[in-house]
């Protein structure tokens, strides 16, 4: 299952470096605005990455929440602080949120698994 997690990460730097060799300006400031916006600051890292999770997951984003359960777990975000966060995410956006949900739960044991 943790081949979920390479893929997604092969296919995501491949696409994000052919987007940047564009070199559109527009694009890669939105890049940069979204590097930095997770950046320390008066929120923690962590709350920055809870905060854009359940932004992704409201927003129906699998690709955005995966990046970040990713990004959580390299932080040492634990399972039950990211449950926690989805369970807030599922409760703002409804039911429709939970097919999300699951494939976010999927992913995540993908990344136990790769350790």
């Amino acid at each position: 299952m943790s081949d979920s997690v390479t893929e997604f990460n092969d296919y995501r730097s491949r696409m994000n470096e052919k987007i940047l060799a564009d070199n559109n300006k527009i694009i890669k400031r939105i890049f940069n605005l979204d590097t930095n916006a997770y950046a320390e600051g008066a929120l923690d890292v962590k709350t920055k990455e809870l905060l854009g999770l359940v932004a992704s997951a409201v927003l129906r984003c699998d690709d955005c929440v995966k990046y970040h359960l990713e990004t959580s777990y390299k932080i040492g975000l634990s399972k039950d602080e990211v449950v926690e966060a989805l369970s807030i995410a599922t409760l703002v956006g409804g039911t429709i949120v939970i097919p999300h949900l699951r494939r976010a739960y999927e992913f995540w044991d993908a990344l136990e698994q790769q350790g």
